[in-house]
């Protein structure tokens, strides 16, 4: 009984159950419903479980998504743009309307040589993930510790991996840190599947991802707001790509915390954001999660990546030493990672787009920062290595039995992962 009240524990920490649902939590805080584009809060109400008699920790093994950042595209910012000014010159736009136009026209400009840049934000957000990680677990981090930190060959991520080392350093002047961003590691790093991502191909995957889109999508309302003629609008304009383009510029301004205050959240009413939100968390799933219509297989387009935790793992558990191996990268590993680990929720099969909002939720998997920790522990004069699993910081639960959960015996998960990986590439041969 004791272990399945902790499973739950473990369980709702991430996902809230027994808690709040996702429409009330974003109802409580709109800014969730950006989902992939929302700011990393840090913990929150995170509490560290002691190890067992004797465990100290040794080695740690992240993979975090980069920190809060502009919009990656200039057409984000100058689509939406294009289509305001061209009602404005037409006469077409309310007051609301010409508010909205002057704030995108300042965030175009404000993007303008920095698109997909990380924001000091972003910078911010993992400084404290690495000051709290050395506090969490200071014995990995003292002395003269070794990190291993690599990063895609993405400015974003290399910058969000030089603010967690400069923070490690500052806090130890000691540690030895080796800091890399190649080609040569791209392979795991943010590997592209092509076998897998015709999956989303699949017409029965467009049409059940249409038919939830066209059914959570309602931009009348909105677009009466910024303009002074139906007509006009059923001329010139898309709705639902408008509505969405400025919800996107809405969600990601909250990256923008120590740059500027302008809002576009206000605009929109929070059914709306909440509608919105369940679209995209929707085609999140289906793209990097374990849903049913892709047959639950894109979590495995981070098989290597998986393949490299387990590998250098073994590797640094020979070395006996004390240290980290720290990556760096992208939204779209660390979603499928998160399912391909099993951690906690995450590859929970949901065959029904209804009920996908009570169980997975973007801005609990993916907002910007996100990250997975695998925190090792060893006791003198034993052989047996225990691990524990972190999700954005909060203990998670591991696909295999436990007598010590939230910690589990290393020779276990690994047997586990390495089981489920042959399987996947003996499927493919």
């Amino acid at each position: 009984m004791k272990k399945i009240l902790l499973f739950g524990l473990l369980f709702s920490c991430i996902f809230g159950l027994n808690a709040q649902t996702a429409k009330e939590e974003i109802y409580a805080n709109v800014q969730r419903s950006g989902g992939n584009y929302y700011a990393y809060p840090g913990p929150e109400n995170a509490k560290q479980t002691p190890p067992p008699a004797g465990y100290k920790p040794f080695y740690i093994s992240t993979y975090a998504r980069h920190g809060s950042r502009f919009l990656i595209d200039e057409g984000d910012y100058t689509k939406p743009l294009a289509i305001l000014q061209k009602a404005d010159q037409a006469g077409k736009l309310t007051p609301l309307g010409k508010e909205v136009m002057a704030v995108v026209d300042s965030m175009a400009r404000m993007s303008r040589g920095r698109l997909g840049e990380l924001t000091p934000l972003g910078a911010i957000q993992h400084e404290g993930i690495a000051r709290r990680m050395f506090n969490n677990f200071p014995q990995v981090f003292s002395g003269h510790a070794y990190v291993d930190a690599r990063s895609t060959v993405v400015i974003r991520c290399i910058l969000s991996m030089m603010d967690e080392c400069l923070q490690l350093k500052g806090m130890n002047p000691e540690i030895n840190i080796k800091n890399d961003a190649s080609m040569h590691d791209m392979y795991y790093m943010n590997y592209d599947d092509k076998t897998l991502d015709k999956l989303r191909e699949l017409p029965e995957v467009k049409a059940a991802y249409l038919k939830f889109r066209n059914e959570h999508t309602h931009p009348e309302r909105l677009m009466k707001t910024l303009f002074t003629d139906e007509n006009y609008v059923k001329e010139n304009v898309n709705p639902d790509i408008l509505m969405k383009e400025l919800f996107n510029l809405a969600a990601n301004m909250q990256s923008h915390k120590y740059q500027t205050n302008m809002d576009l959240y206000h605009i929109f009413t929070k059914q709306e954001c909440y509608d919105l939100w369940q679209v995209d968390n929707f085609r999140w799933y289906i793209d990097f999660g374990p849903s049913p219509l892709t047959e639950g297989k894109m979590p495995y387009v981070e098989a290597n990546l998986l393949n490299n935790i387990l590998n250098t793992a073994d590797t640094c558990i020979l070395k006996k030493g004390n240290g980290a191996t720290l990556r760096f990268g992208h939204d779209v590993c660390i979603v499928p990672l998160e399912s391909l680990m099993e951690l906690g929720n995450c590859a929970k099969e949901i065959s029904n787009p209804d009920q996908l909002a009570n169980e997975w939720r973007t801005y609990k998997v993916v907002a910007m920062g996100s990250n997975i920790q695998l925190v090792f522990f060893r006791k003198q004069g034993s052989k047996d290595v225990l691990v524990k699993a972190l999700l954005n910081e909060h203990e998670m639960s591991l696909p295999v039995k436990s007598d010590l959960a939230p910690y589990y015996h290393w020779k276990d998960v690994e047997a586990y992962y390495r089981h489920k990986l042959a399987n996947f590439r003996n499927s493919k041969m």
